[in-house]
């Protein structure tokens, strides 16, 4: 029987669950209509309303009090949900509160949905079906594809598959080794409030510091243990001089050695111009070699794919120590 005296499971058995949650995801994948992500997005719309008042023609709030708003709405939707998971798995008696992690981290996960969304980008350009393949990819991105050539879609989607594995996976396994299934959620509800508010627009450069911020900090190892996985299941030596070399010069300092290392490791390259709201930006070039094609948008999958074979081949190492020590 599982020992679950405490909230949180341990080391010896959660590699256990995490493997559970990755076989429910991988089997169900992403709740359909009735994702509990749906009205989660729709409660931090309207705290978001009602408090960054920046937003609001003629008004205008200090960036002390706009940032202060911003935080406060941040604690409403991520620390109230995971107080309340807490609250729940502590009432439900063990073994069965086991269910609940397992659950979490379904809820946390996206692997089937990431390959769901970005297979048949690759299905549609090895068909030649680009208009299909441009509605494909905007369904995914933010960048213009009105009329993104074969090579701008298939960068598009290596860039996505790459950047949110760790979004939409490991992320939320490093955080569940950490605090089982409210450390998913908390991860999960974090990175959504970051797409939703990190961004460096008159409504949001305030509102959504705090935002923006603290997903930077929740990302900041799993990003890094995403990139070295990136580079052990790929051309090891080019992965490691991209990222190295390439990832400080991009943006993002969690997604630039996420994308840099598993780039490095297609030997593809990745990054450069690409248009978002009808402006063109020059981003730095990742990776190395030539420029991808249909074929490297399942070459993507794959890494990400084999890299998830080696977190949970790694967890279950650990758990297995674990049990030894004990």
């Amino acid at each position: 029987m599982l020992d679950f005296m405490t909230v949180f499971p341990s080391w010896q058995w959660m590699p256990l669950l995490a493997v559970a949650g990755v076989a429910v995801d991988h089997v169900l994948g992403e709740p359909g209509r009735w994702h509990p992500l749906v009205g989660f997005g729709r409660f931090a719309a309207r705290i978001e309303r009602a408090l960054n008042a920046d937003a609001h023609p003629g008004l205008t709030l200090p960036r002390r009090v706009s940032r202060e708003r911003g935080l406060f709405a941040w604690i409403v939707c991520v620390c109230v949900p995971v107080a309340v998971s807490v609250g729940v798995i502590a009432l439900v008696p063990a073994p069965y509160n086991a269910l609940i992690h397992v659950a979490l981290l379904w809820f946390a996960l996206g692997a089937r949905s990431l390959r769901d969304h970005i297979r048949p980008i690759g299905e549609a350009l090895r068909n030649g079906e680009i208009e299909r393949a441009r509605s494909l990819t905007a369904r995914i991105v933010t960048r213009d594809t009105s009329d993104a050539d074969e090579t701008a879609l298939a960068r598009a989607a290596v860039e996505s598959a790459l950047e949110n594995g760790n979004d939409a996976i490991f992320g939320a396994l490093f955080w569940f080794a950490i605090a089982g299934g409210p450390g998913a959620l908390a991860f999960r509800l974090a990175n959504t409030l970051d797409a939703m508010w990190g961004y460096r627009t008159p409504r949001f450069l305030h509102f959504g510091w705090a935002a923006a911020r603290l997903d930077d900090c929740a990302n900041y190892v799993p990003a890094r243990l995403t990139a070295l996985s990136y580079a052990v299941c790929s051309h090891f030596p080019s992965a490691l001089h991209c990222w190295r070399t390439q990832a400080v010069h991009w943006d993002s300092p969690n997604a630039g050695p996420v994308m840099a290392s598993g780039a490095g490791g297609l030997r593809v390259l990745c990054g450069g111009a690409a248009r978002y709201h009808g402006i063109d930006e020059a981003r730095p070039v990742l990776g190395m070699g030539r420029l991808p094609g249909a074929a490297d948008v399942d070459r993507a999958l794959g890494l990400v794919r084999h890299a998830l074979w080696l977190w949970l081949a790694v967890l279950l190492g650990l758990g297995a120590l674990a049990h030894v020590i004990a």
